[in-house]
């Protein structure tokens, strides 16, 4: 095992094993490298999402060596079923060479432990049950050199320690408040909430979308900026839930559970999503959005992930973006890490937030841009009612919202796309 000095507990402390610290620790532990991953809960625990995963995130689950057949517990979806202005469309995921044509379905119950174990199995060390308090800082270098953390039916704290650390630990991230890094108040927010249900609809090989969101009765009340979802979860329940933004002047006010309720009433009868057939409880979660925590490299701590503000502004997806910033983080640190501490070792680090820049950030500023303007509920309404007609329009709709294009070549709503992300300035 490599070890940068007798001294250090591991070469890498990646805090929180969610998507984004599984994936950076199995990455990481393939190179290697001595990784501790350290997991406040205990697997198999609860997470609040809408438990989609789009051709992205697919991805990197083969990237894993994750088998993602139907016969290892996957739903698989074709694409995207979209309501709205009065109409039904049916989108398939586009055909890409750098995507696999479906999506999958999981429960995060599940999902997160699979990566977990995966990164467990590449030779990460996993400590669940294992609560960071904070970080230990280099009174000398000002730099992170471990954190304080304290396990489970312990009386005093441990401390670990390690030249790198990852901030892996989801949009409160606690380790990068404790550090100075805030939030920034300029990025959009997302906060979703979502329930299940048993329902003859549980075995649907499509993601549902429903564009339209009202604060009351349509046509009495405003259009709100979010979307509700229906994903089957093929064992006898679907995932209902929505996502609301917070560019709306009611998002503070705005009563997301009494939300559900009143959308999920206009819903056919048939499918059961009635009180009756509510299984556990209404939970949410915010939404951290278009690098909303940074710099997301400084003074040897690295973010990843939700931690820092990684989800996608377009649709709220946060997966297949925590998981792929965790990829490019250990190549950055596998990188560093084989140079001596000091200047070169720091430039290779310093790479990382400009490579994410490179990839997300134009992107990402069209997103807040896309955020700001459906704030305004006559352009959402206008969205739903003009754009949806047109199958051409919605099928560039699609590979912009879920950011999903050839990065080299492709057709031409790729090249379009790429040309927008490129020209459009990150920050």
């Amino acid at each position: 095992m490599s070890r940068q000095s007798i001294d250090d507990d591991a070469d890498v402390i990646v805090v929180g094993a969610g998507p984004a610290g599984a994936t950076t620790a199995y990455h990481l532990a393939r190179t290697g490298l001595d990784v501790l991953l350290l997991e406040k809960t205990a697997f198999p625990r609860e997470k609040v999402c809408g438990d989609g995963l789009t051709p992205r995130a697919v991805t990197q689950l083969v990237k894993m060596g994750i088998d993602t057949s139907p016969e290892a517990g996957w739903l698989h979806n074709h694409g995207l079923r979209i309501y709205g202005g009065g109409m039904r469309l049916e989108l398939p995921w586009p055909d890409l060479a750098e995507h696999p044509t479906n999506g999958l379905v999981r429960k995060r119950t599940d999902f997160d432990e699979l990566l977990a174990r995966q990164a467990q199995k590449a030779g990460a060390r996993l400590h669940e049950r294992t609560a960071v308090t904070g970080p230990v800082v280099d009174e000398h270098t000002g730099r992170i050199a471990g954190v304080t953390a304290k396990p489970h039916g312990a009386e005093t704290e441990t401390t670990y320690r390690a030249p790198l650390v990852i901030a892996a630990d989801g949009n409160s991230s606690r380790l990068s408040v404790a550090v100075g890094r805030q939030r920034r108040e300029d990025r959009p927010m997302g906060v979703a909430v979502r329930t299940y249900f048993t329902s003859p609809r549980h075995d649907d090989d499509w993601l549902e979308s429903w564009l339209e969101l009202w604060d009351g009765k349509p046509n009495q009340s405003n259009l709100l900026p979010g979307y509700g979802w229906v994903f089957g979860m093929g064992d006898g329940t679907s995932n209902v839930g929505l996502g609301l933004l917070n560019t709306s002047s009611g998002f503070k006010s705005a009563d997301y559970r009494g939300l559900l309720k009143a959308w999920l009433s206009g819903m056919p009868e048939e499918w059961g999503f009635v009180e009756d057939n509510q299984v556990g409880p209404v939970r949410g979660a915010a939404l951290p959005m278009g690098f909303n925590r940074q710099p997301h490299y400084s003074a040897g701590l690295l973010l990843v992930g939700d931690a820092g503000g990684m989800v996608n502004p377009f649709n709220g997806e946060g997966i297949a973006y925590a998981m792929e910033s965790g990829e490019l983080a250990a190549d950055v640190i596998a990188q560093a890490l084989a140079r001596p501490a000091g200047p070169h070792r720091e430039r290779v680090l310093a790479a990382y937030p400009k490579a994410l820049k490179a990839r997300y950030g134009g992107y990402y500023t069209l997103g807040r841009l896309f955020v700001k303007a459906i704030g305004n509920p006559q352009v959402m309404k206008i969205a739903t009612r003009h754009g949806l007609p047109r199958p051409l329009l919605m099928r560039f709709t699609i590979k912009l919202l879920a950011n999903l294009t050839d990065p080299r070549g492709g057709d031409a709503h790729d090249r379009i796309i790429n040309a927008m992300c490129k020209l459009t300035p990150a920050a």
